[in-house]
């Protein structure tokens, strides 16, 4: 199949990896900055200067941009997809956002398929992430969860009814991962009240609710693990925002969670791991 794939930064370079070597499509790639395209054209990837050119003759287009303001930049105020077009979107971005979207796509005769994953770099690498697949259009669903299976975990891989329904359930996956990691920054917190060591703390939250973002992210927390960062603090706090932005009521822990990723913002952390939060929380209570 020929796709075309918009969006190329550290989860989308993953994916398209992963079409390449185990889906054996034929891709063009696209990317603001042409030098994260590299990996992609050295696995056998075509790269395109622009959008416009990346999406000539492709069955199915998929866009993997930071957040629904880029879309709308490049693919929506653009005009950029036309009449039967095939587009596969991973974007995270708000149930608001994907009924837009699908409005507009809807308006142009385009085939809207929002497609976003759940989980981190490894996964993605072993082609073990979850992934929603909502769309209106079952047979447009459909060959988009045929794409998806290249990097897909078969027990993880859900066909929705829509957009919005995959939109809630990437956020519901992604406030899960923010609160659990706060859980365990405000773990460390009350251990180092009483003189805990961060590695103790975790060590005290096996077999707990903890348990698993403990042992998750127990490297990067203690400082051991300064690998890339497999979630930015800069993309779930974008997420946190877009969860708080949706719900019709207050969401406290996903807005303590947003707190501290606003804090390792500040301090020059954005684009670290996520876990820079529980870093930042056991490197003070150790001084």
């Amino acid at each position: 199949m020929r796709i075309a794939f918009l969006g190329t930064g550290r989860m989308g370079t993953e994916l398209a990896l992963r079409l390449i070597e185990h889906g054996g499509h034929d891709l063009t790639v696209w990317n603001r900055t042409p030098g994260k395209t590299k990996r992609l054209v050295d696995a056998g990837a075509a790269s395109a200067g622009s959008p416009e050119e990346a999406i000539e003759g492709a069955d199915v287009v998929v866009t993997c941009l930071f957040g629904p303001d880029t879309v709308r930049e490049v693919v929506t105020n653009t005009d950029l997809l036309s009449e039967g077009t095939i587009w596969a979107d991973v974007t995270t971005v708000s149930p608001e956002d994907a009924r837009e979207l699908a409005a507009y796509a809807g308006s142009r005769e385009v085939k809207y398929v929002h497609t976003p994953v759940v989980g981190t770099l490894a996964p993605a690498k072993a082609g073990k992430l979850g992934v929603y697949v909502g769309g209106t259009d079952a047979a447009a669903r459909e060959t988009v969860g045929e794409v998806v299976t290249a990097y897909a975990d078969p027990d993880r891989l859900k066909l929705l009814d829509s957009a919005p329904e995959a939109a809630t359930a990437k956020l519901l996956a992604n406030l899960a991962l923010a609160t659990t990691a706060q859980g365990v920054a405000e773990a460390i917190r009350l251990g180092g009240s009483e003189g805990f060591s961060a590695e103790r703390v975790l060590d005290l939250l096996k077999g707990t609710s903890l348990g698993w973002m403990a042992d998750f992210k127990r490297d990067f927390t203690l400082g051991r693990d300064t690998s890339e960062a497999q979630f930015s603090a800069d993309a779930i706090a974008k997420d946190a925002r877009l969860m708080i932005h949706t719900a019709n009521d207050p969401l406290p822990a996903t807005a303590a969670a947003l707190e501290s990723l606003l804090r390792a913002q500040r301090a020059g952390l954005g684009d670290h791991d996520f876990s820079a939060i529980l870093q930042e929380e056991a490197e003070r209570q150790a001084n």
